[in-house]
């Protein structure tokens, strides 16, 4: 990849960040990790070619389209969370998958009835992602783990936060944080 491919992906990733919180590699890698899909099934569900989700997760295109899209990827990440927090069983969660596959989007204020995610007590698994999503924003996995290296020798708690948070799977990040909260 050229100096001008990269500094046009690097644009589009940081358009990804303040359109949707993150870039969508990131956000969709969780996504597949979280509710056990693959490529494929995500871009099925999402209502995207199979090439048109690889271009936005690798940053070669930045912006979602198709609103009805944004929406399928917002019940999605409404999904991951009940799954993480035990409200929806994975076998739930393949149906409203199916059924969010079928929705042709609608107002972007509509919540479809159901309730905020955000209400409540936050998740354990919100959490460690907000502190993935924060570490993740402030540099890339590969920095993180330099880091990690180095701070290693004089600090092994801290350079294991930084390899769990910041390059890890959540599935990790989650059983380090409930394991450090006693």
């Amino acid at each position: 990849m050229d100096a001008v491919q990269q500094e046009a992906t690097a644009r589009a990733r940081e358009l990804q960040r303040s359109w949707y919180g993150e870039p969508l590699g990131a956000l969709f890698r969780r996504l597949i990790d979280d509710l056990g899909l693959n490529q494929a099934r995500l871009a099925a569900v999402l209502g995207l070619s199979a090439p048109m989700l690889s271009q936005l997760m690798s940053g070669q295109r930045a912006k979602i389209g198709n609103p009805a899209v944004v929406q399928r990827v917002q019940a999605l990440q409404d999904l991951a969370g009940q799954v993480a927090d035990g409200s929806v069983s994975a076998a739930e969660a393949t149906d409203r998958m199916d059924e969010i596959k079928k929705t042709q989007g609608g107002s972007v204020l509509s919540n479809s009835g159901q309730t905020p995610i955000s209400s409540g007590a936050p998740t354990v698994k919100r959490v460690v992602r907000e502190i993935q999503s924060l570490l993740r924003s402030v540099s890339a996995a590969g920095d993180i783990i330099d880091a990690a290296d180095s701070l290693a020798p004089s600090h092994p708690e801290l350079a294991e936060f930084l390899r769990v948070y910041g390059a890890g799977r959540t599935a990790d990040a989650v059983a380090h944080y409930e394991a450090h909260q006693n």
